[in-house]
């Protein structure tokens, strides 16, 4: 390896190392190359460029040796070259120590995530990103960008994955909030006291929620934006600092387009809202799901379709965010099922929680009485177990009569029109203490003592298409039973209408896990999950403590006692408390109020049916339940209907002397049509009439 003096011209110098970027130095006239390693003995680790026509002298290492050792001062020369330069690399290490403490509480360090998404949307974020990335410095200064769009679409992201696709990656960027920014943290203080600017040097700052930044702070920061010129900050009195150069890229975020910020930034990117990236749902539910799996050691989850038509309906405000708490939600509740179904996605609520009032906070001793062990379980198990049986018994083997079975006169003249007065009160509270079931989960237990296995896992997709309409079909047979039959006056035909309505729920047990029956299939609880909308007390779960506190949802998929939650199996018709929008599949067992360690769960009073008229969407099956009870409301009312309108009919007819005076025939004319209109319509309002007339 020869010596080389630069006699005249320019070099330029490139030394790598691991750890850090290349040293780049430019080496004039007079500069010397390879003497270290000459004197040494070890290899280079330049790299030299020519940046103009130069004129070296070169001297081989033999004689340089020899020189070497003719002058001794050579050596000396040696050792104050590596003493300078040790000192100046502690220096240099010292001051980057300094800096990199500086910048670390705001340092950005990698890229989240991509652009998610083929939708249209999709792709032109992705083009729009790529054309800042390889957007080319004016003036020697990169162009500032502005970034806005609604919360929660991860626009710091955004501008990250600018950062780390440019040609500025190798310098640091760093984050600040300008609701909480300070002038002397991004500026300095005096001459002693830097700022993030001087430490970030030629880096990358994003100003995040530029929309709160202070109104003293926005001239400086504008000026910032425009010149790259910034001033210390000075106490007051003292003489104002001179301006100084900034080199840094700013990238700004805001959740709006502000008039002031859009006219410095000659760079701007509008990030459409989830909302018009319905395409993209899908696969964004994918990729965080991949990802929350992975990092749980658990399988891949598969979103079924119902669950992506319900996230695609809904319009997501919070945006990326929202959705990606939803699916961390929803994977915590599928515990093992591989697939995401419908029931455990659910949103913030967006209808009015006024005219409330939680009955659990008004009342204590409700409260207590329904965390006790007597609701329901001693009720079932200490009542309606043996009751229920004595009453089936003297149904089938008693009198047949109501006069002389109490059975069947408590049946039909007590139980039942209980029931239908109680939906406005308590909803479906009578599903709680219901018989049915009470066997269907004796029978389960029994089953799984006998036959151990793992019971089926319910077919949502089926059940959610034809369940409603099963059970449409099973009140209408039992209708048809009670018209044909006599059924309410026949007390062994009341008793095969029990056992019949048992064998299903106890056959649904055996074969399916949880209160299958009761969810889908049952006529009486379809028909009771109808009329409790209509109630006045709702069971409701605060979403803003689940989603923020539980982890764990007990209250859905049963557990352990938590804190102070009971050890329960979890909500017996699989429903969360906190996506519930109707009472039609909450069958008030307190389970979850059990379950719930962070006291979540609510008992409202509320106005009557307040869904009906808020943002109530009712199923087809629901609207055909509805009809058939009208329908035979009406059959059951006619001979009384019959007689009232024959009774008006003989009032109007003693008003014949009035329709022949003029001013009577604007409202009564004698013209066919009117009859005939008057006719239709009169027997529309019969089944509203019917209605009316068995509810009062």
């Amino acid at each position: 390896m020869p010596l080389y003096i630069l006699k005249s011209g320019q070099l330029e110098s490139y030394r790598t190392r691991r750890a850090s970027a290349a040293n780049v130095v430019t080496l004039s006239s007079g500069a010397v190359l390879h003497l270290q390693e000459l004197l040494l003995e070890t290899k280079t680790t330049q790299t030299i460029v020519s940046l103009t026509a130069c004129t070296l002298w070169k001297l081989n290492s033999s004689r340089f040796q020899q020189l070497a050792k003719e002058f001794p001062i050579l050596n000396q020369e040696l050792s104050k070259l590596l003493a300078n330069a040790l000192e100046t690399t502690t220096e240099q290490l010292a001051y980057e120590q300094e800096r990199q403490q500086a910048l670390l509480p705001y340092r950005i360090t990698r890229v989240r995530r991509g652009v998610v998404g083929a939708s249209r949307y999709a792709m032109r974020l992705r083009q729009n990103i790529r054309d800042v990335t390889h957007s080319a410095p004016k003036n020697g200064r990169r162009c500032p960008l502005l970034i806005f769009g609604e919360p929660g679409l991860n626009k710091d992201n955004l501008a990250a994955l600018i950062h780390f696709g440019s040609a500025n990656k190798a310098a640091p960027m760093i984050q600040v909030n300008c609701e909480t920014l300070r002038a002397q943290d991004l500026f300095g203080k005096g001459e002693r006291q830097p700022g993030l600017l001087a430490w970030l040097a030629a880096g990358t700052l994003l100003l995040n929620n530029v929309q709160d930044l202070d109104e003293a702070l926005k001239a400086p920061i504008l000026q910032l934006i425009e010149t790259g010129q910034y001033r210390p900050v000075t106490r007051e009195g003292e003489t104002p600092l001179p301006l100084r150069q900034s080199p840094a890229w700013i990238l700004m975020v805001s959740e709006k387009a502000m008039p002031e910020f859009t006219r410095c930034a000659s760079q701007q990117i509008k990030v459409p809202p989830l909302r018009v990236r319905k395409a993209d749902i899908e696969a964004y539910v994918t990729y965080f799901a991949q990802l929350m799996c992975r990092k749980q050691g658990l399988g891949q989850r598969q979103l079924a379709p119902e669950a992506l038509r319900r996230l695609q309906s809904y319009d997501f405000p919070g945006n990326l965010t929202e959705l990606e708490s939803m699916v961390a939600r929803a994977i915590s509740q599928s515990g093992n099922n591989p697939v995401l179904s419908e029931e455990i996605f659910w949103a913030e609520e967006k209808q009015n929680r006024r005219f409330r009032f939680n009955l659990l906070k008004g009342y204590p001793q409700l409260k207590q009485f329904l965390l006790s062990s007597w609701w329901p379980d001693r009720i079932n198990y200490g009542f309606t177990l043996w009751f229920y049986p004595i009453v089936v018994a003297v149904l089938m083997w008693g009198p047949q009569t109501r006069d002389q079975n109490f059975a069947l006169n408590f049946f039909w003249a007590w139980w039942w029109p209980l029931i239908l007065l109680g939906f406005p009160f308590v909803g479906r509270l009578w599903c709680a203490i219901c018989p049915f079931m009470i066997y269907g989960e004796i029978a389960q237990f029994l089953s799984l003592k006998l036959w151990p296995r793992q019971l089926q896992s319910w077919p949502r997709k089926w059940a959610e298409r034809w369940g409603g309409w099963i059970l449409y079909g099973g009140f209408a047979l039992i209708l048809l039973w009670e018209e044909l039959w006599n059924l309410e006056n026949t007390a062994y035909l009341s008793g095969w209408l029990l056992l019949i309505i048992t064998a299903g729920a106890v056959i649904c047990s055996v074969l399916f896990e949880r209160r299958f029956w009761c969810r889908y299939l049952c006529p009486i609880g379809g028909m009771n999950g109808l009329f409790a909308k209509l109630s006045m007390v709702e069971l409701r779960a605060q979403q803003g403590i689940c989603s923020a506190t539980c982890n764990t949802y007990h209250c859905y998929k049963g557990g352990p006692a938590e804190g102070i939650g009971q050890a329960t199996g979890g909500c017996p018709v699989y429903s969360h408390p906190a996506q519930l929008t109707d009472n039609r599949n909450c069958v008030l067992c307190m389970t979850c109020l059990k379950a719930c360690p962070h006291q979540s769960i609510a008992l409202n009073l509320r106005p009557p049916g307040i869904e009906l008229w808020t943002d109530h969407t009712s199923s087809g099956y629901e609207v055909g339940l509805l009809l058939l009870l009208l329908g035979a409301v009406f059959l059951h009312r006619l001979p009384q209907l019959t007689r009232m309108m024959l009774g008006d009919i003989r009032v109007l007819e003693s008003f014949q002397d009035m329709r022949s005076q003029r001013w009577w025939r604007y409202f009564y004319p004698a013209s066919s049509p009117w009859r005939s209109i008057n006719c239709a319509f009169n027997w529309q309002m019969l089944p509203l009439i019917a209605f009316l007339s068995a509810a009062l």
